[in-house]
């Protein structure tokens, strides 16, 4: 089975085929992948209407990119998938519409997907891949959660975060900072030149006896120190702080996926989403599951931020499981907000309906 994939929930638009059922494991044929960073900066942050423009100028030359780098034709797809949700309204639409009309071009089936889900499973594409169950960390965008994924389409929440998420934490403190916009990945490079003791900073939740997460606090901490800091005749004071804020963060996320795995007995823990591209969080991690003789798994780097490899793959790996039935008629929605222990493996919510 041959997908197509189309991704479109936030700032990044992406195309991917993904080849299943010929092989063991699911096969990347080919993705492309346009941010929408560069556009966005100057706003410091996501401007949906902005965001969905884009993603109607960069979607179809995407698709034809991808479609040239796997020499094949949009005939051979057999299955059209995209992000149903969660995501900004317009642009999940700009995805949603695009391929309901390849669907009605190809005469080909549709399946929409949970964005979540396509992190959560996209570790399946890497030389690494899990095997179920296992606990999932999913820390993409404004989600931070813990899931315990029993198999395709069969996932518990264990806990999540009740405020701020730990990518919002990551950006939101590298603003205060002075670093602009996409500042995770700024935090954390200026945060190598640091000392995360020259700092003492909280971390929220860490000793709660349940699995959710909180970081709201620790940006009001970070908002407090670059006030008492600012106009030091001294500026090392910045990376110091951002090797805290990012030693925090990770502190609890590493605490709290430890004791999923002991509270589950499971050996097995994925990380997924954007943050887990961190490489503190995966040094710690992989420190943490060496000790406690349970494996770790991440995607592939180029598919830790959102792609449409994986929600092609999610797609397939739905369809090849049973928990899902794609359908040929033309109507479709959207779920801007969309809870992913809400999928189950006997209602198929990923369905165009």
């Amino acid at each position: 089975m041959l997908v197509l994939g189309i991704e479109s929930s936030c700032d990044e638009t992406g195309v991917a085929l993904v080849q299943c059922g010929d092989t063991p494991q699911p096969q990347l044929l080919a993705h492309a992948l346009h941010s929408q960073v560069a556009m966005h900066h100057a706003f410091g942050g996501v401007v949906p209407e902005l965001a969905s423009r884009d993603h109607i100028r960069r979607v179809v030359p995407l698709a034809r990119e991808v479609l040239e780098r796997a020499r094949l034709e949009l005939g051979d797809v057999d299955l059209v998938a995209y992000t149903r949700g969660p995501g900004l309204a317009g642009a999940l639409l700009v995805g949603a519409g695009v391929a309901c009309g390849l669907g009605a071009a190809l005469q080909r089936p549709l399946l929409g997907v949970h964005h979540l889900e396509g992190h959560l499973l996209s570790a399946f594409l890497s030389s690494d891949p899990p095997q179920f169950p296992f606990v999932a960390l999913l820390v993409s965008g404004g989600h931070t959660q813990l899931m315990y994924a029993r198999g395709v389409g069969d996932y518990a929440l264990l806990g999540e975060t009740i405020d701020d998420a730990a990518g919002e934490a990551f950006d939101k403190s590298a603003k205060l900072l002075g670093l602009g916009y996409p500042g995770g990945p700024a935090l954390a490079h200026l945060a190598q030149r640091g000392d995360a003791a020259g700092f003492a900073l909280p971390r929220p939740m860490l000793h709660t006896p349940d699995l959710d997460f909180s970081f709201a606090g620790l940006k009001t901490a970070v908002l407090t120190q670059v006030r008492r800091k600012e106009g030091s005749a001294c500026d090392a004071w910045r990376a110091d702080l951002a090797a805290a804020t990012q030693e925090a963060i990770v502190d609890v996320l590493v605490s709290k996926s430890m004791r999923a795995l002991r509270d589950t007995g499971l050996s097995r823990l994925v990380v997924a989403g954007g943050v887990g591209a961190n490489s503190r969080l995966r040094e710690r991690l992989d420190a943490a599951c060496s000790r406690a003789r349970t494996r770790v798994h991440y995607p592939e780097l180029p598919l830790c931020s959102d792609n449409g490899a994986m929600i092609a793959l999610a797609a397939a790996m739905r369809v090849e499981a049973g928990v899902a039935s794609p359908r040929r008629d033309l109507t479709f929605d959207v779920k801007p907000r969309w809870a992913m222990h809400e999928l189950n493996s006997t209602e198929d919510h990923g369905s165009a309906a």
